[in-house]
């Protein structure tokens, strides 16, 4: 032990440490549970194996790794035992031991009655334990040991008989019963095929599933049961070359009669003329598309809408299935005055029966229109004005629905004879003024010509300003004085009118073409002054008129009233002197009662005469003054009172009794001497041409007033009648699609008087025979009033009557000629409202099936009809003048049975729209026998399982002749059947293994089918090809083995790549492919650095090997064979390198520093040399020698011992440098 720790701490090798660790390791790994010491262990901890079931007496059971236990120590004596999992005793543990690995086999016991069963214990967990022989070293492991399948039983039918009932009409290939068996095996063991005992046409069963399918046509009468037997056949017995039959299991098909259809009614409503002495209200026809009893009508039958009892069915013909609804008794329509809702119901004969859905019949009440007709309005109420003249449109009434042979009356009543109604437009107008009745509200009663329906028209007249404001005087008079002032009121007039509302407000005014000193309140009436009257100088009586206006539209009414004021003269003006400021001279001898000079004032108002005095100036009385005259004259004599010179300043004033004038001047001077006799001068005032001036003024007044005396009223009196313009035409053209309410033309007339005199109004008094036109009252704009329609009448003479508002009312008139020019307004109507026509899918192109015509009441180009197919279609076309319809493309009734073209009629207007009809052609194609039966797909491929038993359906055929009746039932047949290998259902298509197929003889079958219809006089067929491949089914019954578990082999480290090593050899005892084996490594230590050859199983290097790096590997080779399953089994291959002298010896150190005492004595060691040599043969065999550095030959080394000695050293010092060599 020192020498090793000393080989160790001396030259530290690296393996000495690593064996240290190792054993340390073991040492604390020693006394863990279950897997041992560290070294001493299994190579798993749980290992998964397989065994058969009923297997024999020491068979090993097989695992996919190495079971066992690494040998550390080559002198281990392992012993397993299995301690738990194995209650019943199947199984033994054994050890075998092969270089470094010690196996752990287990195999079942001999001599043990029990066997394997999987059915009762598919797995078994088994404890193992490994100890070693005299040393305290355990380990655990488990084997997990699953029991595998073998096929030891038979498949078990449950139940064992069954029955269905199908229908006879059930389709082909219809699933109608499963059968079920089952095998407790499992895998391919467990798999079984059914099929029948005998052959069978009619039905297949499904190998696998068990489903029962109709493969052929049912034919109750035929037969009405069918008994089959299905077998139940292991697959695994028929590969063991067993055919026995596990179990049998009976299938009771009943067939019954199928009442498939029910009944179908068609109903077809009439109504029955009112002198039929047995009416029939509806025709019924009852079909049913079953065949025999089940296709017979039992019955047809009112089950509800009938509760009097009153209606049945007649049955029409004893083989014809036609019944008609008829009464029993006269029927209670006013109970049901809607009519009855019968419900039908037919019954057939079949079993079961079966009844039709329930169909509604409407029988409607033969009196009683189906839409009731109707006024549109149960009442009408319109206003027209109280103008409205005769031949004004008040309203128009309407039936809804219209009838064609409508009447519309008026009710006989007091207000009918005011109005009139057109008796086919229901056009209401005025025929009488309305205005001179004086009342409010009409009410006209209108009916149809049979007078039970009925409508009220309720008519408000509108106020019109018919009625003149009437004064309640004839004229008026009125006396004032011309000193009242500005405002008085002088009169009062007062005027009403009858209209209403604004028509009879009444406002005032003065109607006079001079200016007047009055104004009067245009509402009250009151005519009060407006100026201060002066009666000197305006006229003393006015007369003038008074107007009374309403203010009703379009104009005004008014009167006149004549009005007579007479102003009254009032003192109220002074005299005015003529002249004034007036001075002469007189001598002083002028003698007593001469006249001096004379005064002159004249008063304005002319009611008293003017007087006059001295009021200054005379106070010594010389002169007098004629009161009257002016005179003025000398009363005393100058010269008696001694005045020869001197003045007087006389101051004189005039009166006229209550004014006076302003005083005037007289200077009279008094001189000694003749005096000239115009010795007086005044000035003039001019009063007297004023006064003159106003006289004037006056006058001309009062003959302007006079002028308005004689003036005529020509505003109230209507002088002229109306009349129309010279633009008015004779005749105008319209056309007739003008909508309502267009204008057509607007007539012009005038009057020329004023106001109502001069208003005109226009009406159409005749000639509107269709209520087609209006003319408007106030504008005479000609308008639309109801469609037009040229195809009923084109021409209308209509009499424009205009009238004016005066009175006496006055009119004219005038005839207009309206021709009704055609609007396309009428589309083309086809002759019939559908067309349809049969034809042979052969027709060739070009053939002409049909003609269709529409026609056009418009005129010209707007009738012209073109025609055209709406439907996008290649197929057909049409003559676009004739409407004749031809084939434009080939035709093929299985591609499109039938066509429901669209068909157009359109006129050719050449303004406006093109206005169009559309017609519903159906042409269906009536089948020939032109198509083959064609595959669905073109080409079959099946894979077929080799071992299926015959009987089975591999495959079902399908084909499609669109072809009708006996052209597209199809029958099949096999062109080629291998030897009667397979054979094909003519009606369904089933082709069916009739002999074994066997996949190492043949693998693929190409079948040539033929499907053929029953066309006739020719009938056509098709081919396809059935692929048929033979998929091979696992026959691989035998695993391939190895007659050893393990093999042992050896190679030197230097071989080359490729050497081979060992060969492996594996025996498979099935045939063919089953038996032919491949070898492959897949694990161990050597994956990598060997290759097997896969057929020969020679196992070769495929790396470089080094033998000091690995000295071993456990290589696991697979042995395959070739089967549709593959099995294997597994060897465990040891493969020893052998040494080779391929590597040189190494020291321990590369340099070594060893020192020594000069002067030592020879033979002293100096250092010991290590080396090593990695290959295991030539450890013993180093020599060691020094080969440079010693030429004095001081050292010497031991070629054995590797230690250095020193011969002789004297006194010298310094280093050596010593080479060594060492080699093996």
């Amino acid at each position: 032990m020192d020498i090793i720790m000393g080989y160790c701490v001396g030259t530290r090798p690296p393996s000495c440490l690593i064996l240290l660790l190792l054993k340390l390791l073991a040492t604390l790994s020693q006394g863990l549970p279950g897997t041992g010491p560290l070294g001493f262990h299994f190579t798993h901890s749980i290992y998964n194996a397989t065994v058969y079931e009923n297997s024999a007496a020491r068979t090993y059971v097989n695992s996919q790794s190495r079971m066992g236990i690494t040998l550390i120590d080559l002198s281990w004596d392992i012993k397993y035992r299995i301690v738990s999992g194995d209650e019943e005793g199947f199984f033994k543990a054994e050890e075998v031991i092969i270089a470094d690995f010690c196996f752990l086999r287990i195999r079942t016991k001999g001599g043990n009655s029990a066997i394997l069963n999987r059915e009762i214990q598919d797995n078994y967990l088994l404890i193992v334990k490994g100890s070693v022989r005299g040393e305290d070293l355990e380990a655990w492991t488990k084997v997990s040991i699953q029991v595998l399948d073998m096929n030891d039983l038979r498949p078990l039918f449950s139940p064992t008989t069954y029955s269905v009932t199908i229908a006879e009409n059930t389709p082909l290939r219809t699933s109608v019963a499963q059968v079920t068996a089952t095998d407790a095996d499992i895998g391919s063991n467990g798999e079984f095929y059914y099929y029948f005992k005998n052959k069978v046409e009619l039905f297949s069963v499904h190998p696998t599933s068990g489903v029962i399918s109709l493969s052929g046509r049912l034919n109750y009468d035929e037969k009405s049961r069918y008994d089959l037997e299905i077998l139940a056949v292991d697959r695994g017995m028929k590969l063991y070359g067993n055919n026995g039959v596990s179990s049998t299991a009976k299938l009771y098909v009943h067939v019954e009669r199928v009442n498939e259809h029910a009944p179908a009614l068609h109903v077809v409503a009439h109504v029955p003329f009112s002198l039929d002495t047995e009416p029939v209200y509806a025709v019924v026809t009852a079909d049913d598309l079953d065949e025999g009893a089940n296709g017979e009508i039992e019955s047809v039958s009112i089950v509800a809408g009938d509760p009097l009892d009153q209606f049945f069915l007649a049955k029409e013909g004893k083989w014809v299935n036609e019944y008609r609804i008829k009464e029993k008794k006269p029927v209670d329509w006013e109970s049901f005055p809607y009519g009855y809702n019968l419900t039908l119901q037919a019954k057939d004969k079949g079993s079961p029966q079966k009844f039709s859905a329930v169909k509604i019949v409407h029988i409607a009440n033969p009196k009683r229109d189906t839409v009731p007709v109707r006024f549109e309005k149960e009442a009408y109420e319109v206003s027209i004005s109280e103008f409205s003249p005769p031949g004004v449109v008040v309203a128009i009434v309407k039936l809804s629905p219209e009838p064609l042979d409508v009447e519309y009356r008026l009710s006989p009543g007091e207000d009918a004879q005011y109005f009139k109604i057109n008796p086919q437009s229901g056009l209401i107008v005025t025929a009488q003024p309305l205005n001179t009745i004086k009342k409010e509200v009409y009410k006209l009663g209108v009916t149809n010509k049979e007078g039970d329906l009925k409508t009220q028209v309720t008519i408000s007249i509108e106020d019109a300003n018919d009625h003149t404001p009437e004064f309640q005087q004839p004229l008026y008079e009125a006396f004032v004085n011309e000193s009242v002032p500005v405002g008085t009121s002088v009169l009062t007039v007062s005027a009403s009118d009858k209209d209403k509302g604004e028509n009879g407000y009444i406002t005032y005014s003065i109607a006079s073409l001079n200016v007047l000193p009055f104004a009067i309140n245009q509402f009250t009436g009151v005519i009060s002054t407006t100026e201060e009257l002066d009666f000197e100088s305006s006229p003393e009586t006015y007369r003038f008129v008074v107007r009374a206006s309403d203010w009703g539209s379009p104009y005004r009414h008014e009167s006149e009233v004549n009005v007579t004021i007479r102003v009254g003269n009032v003192n109220d003006n002074s005299p005015l002197f003529e002249k004034v400021a007036c001075q002469g001279v007189i001598s002083y001898d002028f003698p007593v009662g001469g006249h001096i000079t004379a005064v002159s004032a004249i008063d304005i108002d002319e009611l008293e005469l003017v007087k006059y005095k001295i009021i200054s100036g005379n106070e010594l009385g010389f002169f007098y003054l004629n009161p009257d005259s002016g005179v003025l004259q000398l009363k005393k004599s100058l010269m008696n009172a001694g005045i020869k010179n001197g003045n007087f300043a006389l101051r004189i004033t005039a009166t006229d009794g209550e004014n006076l004038a302003d005083p005037m001047s007289v200077n009279i001077s008094v001189l000694h001497g003749k005096v000239s006799s115009k010795s007086f001068s005044c000035r003039e005032t001019r009063v007297a041409q004023k006064l003159a001036e106003k006289l004037l003024i006056k006058a001309k007044a009062n003959g302007k007033l006079n002028l308005e005396d004689g003036f005529l009223d020509f505003y109230s009196v209507n002088r002229q009648g109306p009349h129309f313009d010279k633009s008015f035409p004779s005749d105008v053209a319209v056309k007739e699609n003008l909508p309502v309410g267009a204008n057509i033309l607007k007539i012009k007339a005038y009057d020329s008087d004023s106001g109502f005199n001069g208003k005109v109004l226009f009406t159409i008094s005749d000639g509107n025979v269709d209520s087609c036109f209006n003319i408007d009252m106030e504008t005479g704009q000609l308008q639309v009033l109801m469609p037009m329609d040229r195809e009923h009448r084109d021409l209308y003479l209509l009499n424009i009557t205009i009238y004016d508002l005066g009175n006496p009312q006055k009119s004219s008139w005038r005839l207009l000629t309206i021709n009704v020019e055609d609007a396309n307004d009428n589309s083309p109507v086809f002759l019939q409202d559908s067309y349809s026509v049969n034809i042979l899918e052969s027709s060739s192109i070009g053939t002409e099936i049909i003609q269709v015509e529409a026609r056009d009441k418009d005129l010209g180009s707007n009738g012209e009809v073109t025609y055209s197919v709406l439907t996008d279609t290649q197929q057909f076309a049409i003559n676009s003048s004739t409407g004749i319809v031809y084939i434009a493309d080939q035709l093929d009734r299985e591609s499109k049975a039938n066509y429901s073209l669209k068909i157009e009629a359109r006129d050719k207007a050449e303004s406006g729209q093109q206005l169009f009809s559309v017609v519903t052609l159906k042409v269906f194609l009536d089948d020939v026998n032109d198509c083959s039966p064609a595959f669905i797909p073109s080409s079959y491929s099946v894979k077929v399982l080799e071992d299926l038993p015959v009987g089975t359906v591999i495959a079902w055929l399908e084909t499609h002749d669109p072809d009708l009746g006996l052209g597209g039932q199809v029958r099949y047949s096999l062109v080629n059947d291998y030897n009667g290998r397979f054979e094909i259902d003519k009606a369904s298509g089933a082709i069916r293994l009739s002999r074994e197929l066997d996949y190492e003889k043949q693998q693929f079958y190409n079948l040539t089918v033929r499907a053929k219809d029953k066309g006739r006089p020719v009938s056509l067929s098709s081919v396809s090809f059935v692929e048929v491949e033979v998929v091979d089914v696992n026959e691989n019954l035998h695993t391939p083995y190895f007659p050893d578990f393990a093999v042992v082999g050896s190679v030197k480290e230097n071989s080359r790549i490729g050497t081979s090593v060992l060969q492996v050899t594996a025996h498979d005892e099935d045939s063919g492919r089953d038996g032919e084996i491949q070898y492959s490594i897949r694990d161990g230590s050597g994956l990598g650095r060997f290759n097997i050859d896969d057929e020969s199983g020679v196992v070769s290097t495929a790396d470089i090997l080094d033998r000091e790096t690995t000295g071993s590997y456990w290589l696991t080779v697979y042995a395959t064979d070739r089967g549709v399953v593959p099995l294997y089994s597994t060897i465990e291959v040891y493969i020893e390198i052998e040494d080779v002298n391929d590597n040189a010896p190494l020291t321990s150190e590369p340099i070594y520093y060893p020192v020594v005492m000069e002067n030592s004595p020879k033979d002293v060691s100096v250092i010991q040399i290590q080396a090593e040599d990695p290959d295991s043969s030539s450890n013993e065999k180093l020599t060691y020698r020094i080969t440079s550095g010693n030429p004095q030959n001081f050292f010497a080394i031991n070629i054995k011992t590797e230690q250095i000695s020193e011969e002789e050293v004297r006194s010298f010092r310094g280093d050596y440098r010593v080479l060594l060599f060492v080699w093996g």
